[in-house]
């Protein structure tokens, strides 16, 4: 992206934003509600448009492209598809649609080949004995790991994850980025954007942060010179001191 922005009305939800993800880079998204986190979310996924500046995708340039030809190579797990898909659709179902960009299944033809591959997704990521489940009857957690896997059945070049953790209790978010951080460390993993409110959500094995606020780049690049507690107190607007533990980070207000 180069100098993008995109206006609702009399509204930036984004503004003068130049960003750059390589294959091989692993990068979350921080900042507050309302930070524009989502809308440049949207624009990677090929949604929206900039209004201003110039978005190219996996090489293509927005608005010289079929988008839906395009979002084929690009992975999404988002809240908004989580509400989409029915709760008596089967498990393994929700995770092989993903081939033919639909959520439910109606009279789609699968083969061997899909169902092991969406199997082998969902063992990966720990829910392959949840296969011939409902999508209703998972917890929420497990709900998120099957939108994963199903955002990586068609072998994505670029994954976008909308708050993946978001709804999640204690345990179901350490499992998830637990999860997470073993798909960030494989190499032949696509390029991955985390979008997250919490720095506590940061997996292991992310390499680039975006901190955003009011629609604008506070900060960008390596993980471990961004994040820091004055670009975090700048980016959710208060006094905040960052910890670090490991290869987890953990913030708080000061006093």
């Amino acid at each position: 992206m180069t100098g993008v922005g995109v206006r609702r009305g009399a509204t930036n939800l984004i503004s003068s934003v130049s960003w750059n993800v390589e294959l091989d880079e692993r990068w979350v998204v921080l900042g507050g509600n309302g930070a524009g986190k989502t809308t440049l979310l949207r624009v990677a996924n090929a949604e929206l448009h900039p209004t201003t500046g110039v978005a190219h995708v996996l090489g293509e340039r927005l608005g010289r492209v079929d988008v839906f030809e395009l979002r084929t190579r690009i992975g999404l797990c988002s809240s908004a598809l989580l509400a989409r898909v029915p709760a008596e659709e089967i498990v393994r179902d929700v995770v092989m649609s993903a081939g033919y960009a639909v959520v439910g299944r109606w009279r789609e033809r699968y083969d061997e080949i899909d169902t092991g591959r969406a199997d082998e997704l969902m063992k990966s990521l720990g829910i392959g004995h949840l296969g011939d489940r409902t999508f209703g009857t998972l917890s929420e957690g497990e709900r998120k790991r099957a939108l994963i896997a199903r955002a990586l059945m068609t072998d994505p070049e670029l994954l976008l994850l909308d708050e993946p953790a978001a709804g999640l209790d204690l345990g179901g978010r350490e499992d998830l980025v637990a999860r997470l951080s073993e798909l960030a460390m494989d190499p032949d993993a696509p390029a991955t954007v985390l979008v997250t409110h919490h720095v506590e959500e940061i997996p292991p094995g992310f390499t680039h942060l975006l901190l955003l606020r009011d629609g604008s780049v506070v900060a960008s690049g390596l993980l471990d010179d961004v994040l820091t507690s004055e670009n975090l107190s700048a980016t959710f607007g208060q006094d905040l001191i960052l910890e670090r533990s490991g290869d987890r980070f953990f913030a708080r207000r000061k006093g």
